[in-house]
């Protein structure tokens, strides 16, 4: 029992900061830094009092390694004259250039349009742009139809050389516009192709000089609705991202980008046009010109409901009749059996001269 209780002062004894870590005594002071070095990060400083929090950096070799994984972005600008350049530039560079944060340049397929300093961030599905006061930035365009409209269309529309109403107004506005009025277009265009195709379908389907329905059309038809579907889910999201920006006040002022960047405009903005009012007048327009399009596109699905319905009459009526015959028939077959029962039961007990035989 002595040797027991004298163990422990025979023992090292060890800091507390060293016990905290679970470190040997060498390991503290000057011991840890071995150990670090050996780590991929290394602590700034030890914690001097209970609860202080440590905190890390990463080192070179691990910074190097995220920059070699970092996602390159091909870019394509444009500046107020129309002019286009093109590069490729890491992701980590670019949102530090333009001063964003890294999930402002995620991608993805649901539309929005934010701000964050001093920049404009509009995300349309497979289509990415950053404006800023003096360029548009369009990132990884996919869709091979993108190069005609943003090679010979927008340049020129940007330059005011368009049919686009905001050109008096400051850069942002035409940028603005021409994405929004692209967008539009090409809402425009999936319903112009879609709408004639259901029409033709629906009055193949419902044409009364056919007694049966044909399969192949049906097939088309569904097809076709599964489109109509898609289209009227991306209409829907896009009047919800406009409406929810003309529902945020400040959220308009932050769009006017010159706005806050030059004292002239603002002052000009202060004292004569406002330029929240203009980008709101905006934005109204092309809400209202995805309320036709979503008008449109209703009309056509209660075209085939209507039409589904009277599909459905008509296979009713087929039925109809079929079961009638059918009723028909086995009446028929019914009396045919009660007759040969009677036969059965009576034809061997009735009497008659030819059944006589002569002597």
């Amino acid at each position: 029992m002595e040797c027991l209780r004298s163990l422990p002062r025979l023992l090292p004894r060890r800091p507390p900061r060293a016990l905290a870590w679970g470190l040997p005594a060498a390991a503290s002071c000057g011991g840890a830094a071995p150990l670090l070095r050996r780590s991929r990060v290394q602590p700034l400083c030890w914690p001097r009092r209970p609860g202080e929090v440590l905190r890390f950096t990463t080192t070179d070799a691990s910074q190097a390694t995220l920059a070699s994984v970092a996602q390159v972005f091909t870019v394509t600008k444009f500046d107020q004259m129309g002019n286009v350049t093109s590069f490729e530039r890491k992701k980590t560079e670019l949102y530090q250039e333009l001063g964003l944060q890294a999930r402002d340049l995620r991608f993805q397929h649901v539309m929005s349009i934010t701000t964050r300093n001093n920049r404009i961030i509009m995300r349309m599905e497979y289509l990415k742009a950053v404006i800023t006061p003096e360029c548009l930035l369009i990132l990884d365009y996919r869709n091979l139809n993108l190069e005609r409209w943003l090679f010979r269309e927008l340049p020129s529309q940007l330059a005011g050389e368009g049919q686009l109403v905001t050109y008096p107004l400051p850069f942002e506005f035409r940028a603005i516009e021409a994405l929004l009025q692209y967008w539009i277009n090409t809402l425009q265009g999936k319903l112009s192709v879609l709408q004639p195709l259901i029409l033709e379908t629906l009055e193949a389907l419902v044409d009364p000089r056919h007694s049966s329905v044909d399969r192949s059309k049906l097939h088309i038809l569904l097809q076709n609705g599964k489109s109509l579907s898609e289209l009227e889910t991306d209409i829907k999201i896009f009047k919800e991202s406009v409406l929810e920006i003309l529902d945020d006040e400040e959220l308009l002022e932050e769009l006017c980008l010159t706005k806050w960047s030059d004292p002239q405009v603002f002052e000009k903005s202060s004292t004569g046009i406002d330029h929240a009012e203009e980008m709101e007048l905006l934005l109204e327009n092309y809400h209202r010109l995805a309320e036709d399009l979503s008008n449109a596109a209703r009309e056509l699905r209660v075209l085939i409901d209507d039409s589904q319905s009277i599909i459905f009459i008509n296979l009713d009526s087929h039925r109809n009749v079929m079961m009638r015959l059918n009723l028909q028939l086995t009446m028929g077959t019914f009396s045919v059996s009660l007759f040969g029962l009677m036969g059965v039961a009576f034809g061997m007990n009735l009497e008659s001269s030819l059944e006589e035989v002569r002597r």
